[in-house]
């Protein structure tokens, strides 16, 4: 869908644009190497320099292949037509060839303005549907990108569009930085927590550390009855047509709490392959999983069953709270990784026999219990900031189609609207 309120050119006729270095074993082993940007460091409107790689590039080919503030990189593989604006974030910095450098030639030209507008028209519009090579690795060849067709608007339009959109990004990214600073918080102040308590207690040393001499250190299984799931065959439809009982994978462990279950088993299922029925409070340990699912712990919020990849540890809630014990296996959630993934000296995966005599610190009910409000208040201080960055991503991706393709005019925003929203994000 195109706005057919403004002019379309060829990309090529606005931008003059460059090629990257090759890297090469030459380029790799040489000496006084140059960092570079490939693909994986441009991201939408973005650069990420987390990680950059360098290479050797001879003096007299260098000038051509550097990037200066205000260029637009385009990758030309991967996910083709992403693009992002260099800023002059290190001062000497070149790019390899599967990025193109866009140097506007033209006047009337806002280089960010065409960083949303190929957001726009690869992510939603669809409209370079085989501007990349499909027979082969998909590809968006120099040729292919100067033949683009682009629109441009009155270089004031094109500003103010780029201004709206930057806004909502500055919003974004403000949420996302609360969003780490809090996360660290919950790092230092949970650290602390499971040293030192809330009592200003001596402290003594035991086998997990240091923790507070009036806490006692017991073996996770003393703490309730822990057992695992199955899967029942899938081919047999008397256990999942009509079935009603919450069934659970590991890949539903994954927040604080589980309020619902995307599968079901019929009674047949929990009858026949003795699926355990969890109660509510139980906490569901990941024991093993794809990605980061291994080692993520949950406390179950509705009744449910679940198969082999998921523990579960019913606690004596008069004596242990399920979000205490929880919160201290969310902060052991590298070693349980370790030791599910065959690591260190338990030579085995996650079982349940493992978490029975895995020893955790055990404080009085009630300190437990003032444990729990306090990194509850931090994790609902990061929910929020998630909550607020989920509502900018949809209002950002609603402006960008909208002003793409004409269906609203930037004339028409209160941008000082979005002002107000990029402050309140940064005071959150």
């Amino acid at each position: 869908m195109k706005n057919e309120r403004w002019e379309w050119r060829p990309l090529g006729d606005l931008f003059d644009i460059g090629a990257g270095k090759t890297m090469s074993a030459v380029a790799r082993d040489g000496i006084d190497k140059t960092p570079f940007l490939r693909t994986s460091n441009v991201l939408w409107d973005e650069i990420d320099l987390s990680v950059v790689d360098e290479m050797a590039i001879p003096p007299h080919e260098l000038p051509g292949k550097l990037v200066r503030p205000g260029d637009l990189l385009v990758c030309e593989g991967g996910d083709i037509g992403r693009a992002a604006i260099w800023n002059g974030e290190v001062e000497t910095m070149s790019f390899q060839n599967h990025l193109h450098r866009l140097r506007p030639k033209a006047d009337g030209v806002e280089p960010r303005f065409f960083v949303y507008f190929l957001q726009c028209a690869f992510t939603q519009l669809g409209i370079f549907e085989g501007a990349g090579n499909k027979t082969t690795i998909p590809n968006l060849s120099r040729n292919r990108l100067a033949d683009l067709e682009v629109p441009q608007p009155p270089i004031g339009e094109q500003r103010a569009i780029t201004q709206a959109l930057a806004w909502v990004r500055s919003a974004m990214k403000s949420h996302d930085r609360a969003t780490a600073i809090a996360q660290e918080l919950k790092r230092a102040v949970t650290r602390d927590i499971f040293t030192r308590g809330l009592r200003g207690a001596p402290q003594k040393e035991t086998e997990i550390g240091q923790v507070p001499d009036s806490w006692d250190v017991v073996p996770l299984g003393s703490l309730g009855r822990i057992g695992n799931g199955s899967t029942p065959k899938k081919t047999l439809p008397k256990y999942w047509i009509g079935g009603t009982y919450p069934w659970l994978t590991s890949a539903k462990v994954y927040d604080r709490e589980i309020v619902s279950a995307d599968q079901f088993v019929t009674d047949v299922a929990l009858r026949e392959c003795h699926l355990p029925r969890v109660e509510p409070g139980a906490i569901l340990i990941a024991i093993t999983g794809q990605g980061k699912t291994l080692g993520h712990c949950a406390v179950l919020g509705i009744q449910a069953t679940i198969n082999q990849h998921i523990a579960y540890v019913a606690t004596d809630t008069k004596r242990a709270d399920p979000s205490f014990v929880r919160g201290y296996l969310e902060t052991q959630y590298d070693y349980l990784r370790q030791v599910g993934s065959g690591g260190g000296s338990t030579k085995g995966a996650l079982t349940c026999a493992f978490l029975r005599g895995m020893p955790i610190p055990f404080p009085p009910l009630d300190e437990q219990r003032e444990i729990v409000e306090i990194l509850d208040a931090i994790d609902r201080k990061i929910d929020l900031h998630k909550r607020k960055r989920a509502v900018l991503e949809d209002l950002f991706k609603a402006l960008l189609h909208k002003l793409m393709t004409g269906e609203i005019s930037v004339a028409d925003l209160d941008l000082s609207a979005l002002g107000q929203t990029v402050l309140e994000g940064v005071a959150a």
